[in-house]
């Protein structure tokens, strides 16, 4: 196939394809799916080899948030039966990390729902950063609070942040459909003042939304233009309550073209399976492991993941390996200017047809969503 043969090259040059091929990825048949699996997994481990990085979320506050992003069953009206609570103390936060860590993580994600942090707010997460680094020596810490001001990015920089993550999430064009209270720009402008403090961007997207294949691919382009570290990439949960809840409009296979999509746009760039994975990929999870270098292990933040022991054992037996804190995640030419230990140690076409999405057997599926009940918040223990 001629354009898996010119998308291959262009990622093992590191060269941006057109946007009609990375179109026509996403117009490819379930015929074909092998296929573009096959010649996107000849980039991802040209660049990553067969290593997977696992990070693990600590959502340190959850629910009650007064922003109205569409897809969260965190926002402002949501009437999803999540778990609510305030900020977890740094000790029970660091606890909370102690648990994926010793499941694999490498890197830990610290989470708190809200527009942005207050100057508290930072300090009280400084104090967290801080706990977790001295109780597991070689953890990464990526922090994800919300919209930044001014010198808030240079504060967590200096508790030894590694990297900050503020999602894009969906095109420029469609932002205002999924969010008033905030616009894309503001995300923009976060992710850049994360880049300018020295901590390693962290951006990414959620597929699933309703949008077009122009959309998806106009918002991967802009990732692309940012150049963050990792790109995350999330497939909606339609949780009851939100006013997603009954967008459920793809299919495993839709899926992995969307991932190899943004590993031949990314080719060097960590391309992580976020939240809904096991939503929407279910028993066809294993061949993203062609595609991504980087995977969540467990709990989301107001959703239960897979059992950590089943993702260990889904990495083993499709024949990866978990990457260690002594080995290195991003290409050594893309280490250039990352923040301090934040990219692993030094050791080793607008026109293409838009293809209709199968509908799903059951417009609900209220039994592929699981509201998380153990971990961060309860008195139940983590899965990790």
């Amino acid at each position: 196939m001629d354009l898996l043969n010119t998308l291959v090259d262009k990622g093992l040059r590191r060269e941006l394809p057109t946007r009609e091929e990375a179109l026509a990825v996403l117009a490819t048949s379930d015929d074909e799916l092998l296929d573009v699996v096959a010649a996107a997994g000849k980039v991802r481990r040209q660049w990553f080899g067969r290593r997977v990085k696992l990070n693990y979320l600590v959502n340190l506050k959850s629910g009650l948030c007064p922003e109205d992003c569409s897809y969260c069953s965190q926002r402002l009206g949501s009437k999803a039966e999540i778990l609510k609570y305030t900020w977890l103390k740094p000790d029970d936060a660091s606890k909370a990390a102690a648990a994926g860590v010793a499941g694999g993580a490498k890197r830990v994600c610290l989470v708190a729902s809200g527009r942005g942090p207050t100057d508290k707010d930072v300090d009280r997460v400084s104090e967290t950063i801080s706990a977790i680094k001295e109780q597991n020596e070689g953890v990464e810490v990526c922090a994800c609070l919300g919209l930044l001001s001014d010198g808030q990015a240079g504060r967590l920089r200096a508790a030894g942040a590694d990297a900050y993550n503020h999602n894009l999430n969906t095109s420029e064009a469609t932002y205002g459909d999924i969010c008033t209270t905030h616009d894309f720009s503001d995300r923009v402008s976060t992710v850049q003042q994360a880049q300018a403090a020295g901590m390693s961007a962290c951006s990414g997207l959620i597929a699933g939304m309703g949008e077009s294949d122009a959309d998806l691919v106009d918002v991967v382009y802009a990732l692309r233009e940012l150049d963050p570290d990792s790109v995350p990439v999330n497939f909606l949960i339609p949780f009851e309550g939100t006013p997603l809840a009954k967008e459920w409009n793809l299919t495993p296979q839709r899926a992995l073209r969307i991932l190899a999509m943004v590993r031949f746009v990314c080719p060097d760039i960590e391309v992580r399976l976020a939240g809904g994975r096991e939503v929407h990929l279910r028993s066809m999870q294993p061949l993203a492991l062609h595609l991504v270098n980087s995977i969540f292990l467990g709990d989301y933040l107001t959703s239960e993941g897979q059992a950590g022991k089943d993702d260990l054992a889904m990495i083993e037996d499709a024949g990866f390996e978990v990457e260690g804190t002594d080995t290195t995640t991003l290409p050594e030419h893309r280490r250039q200017g990352c923040g301090e230990g934040a990219c692993g140690s030094e050791d080793a076409g607008e026109d293409a047809e838009e293809p209709a999405a199968a509908a799903p057997s059951d417009d609900t599926r209220r039994d592929l969503v699981s509201v998380r009940r153990r971990g961060a918040g309860t008195d139940l223990p983590p899965n990790a």
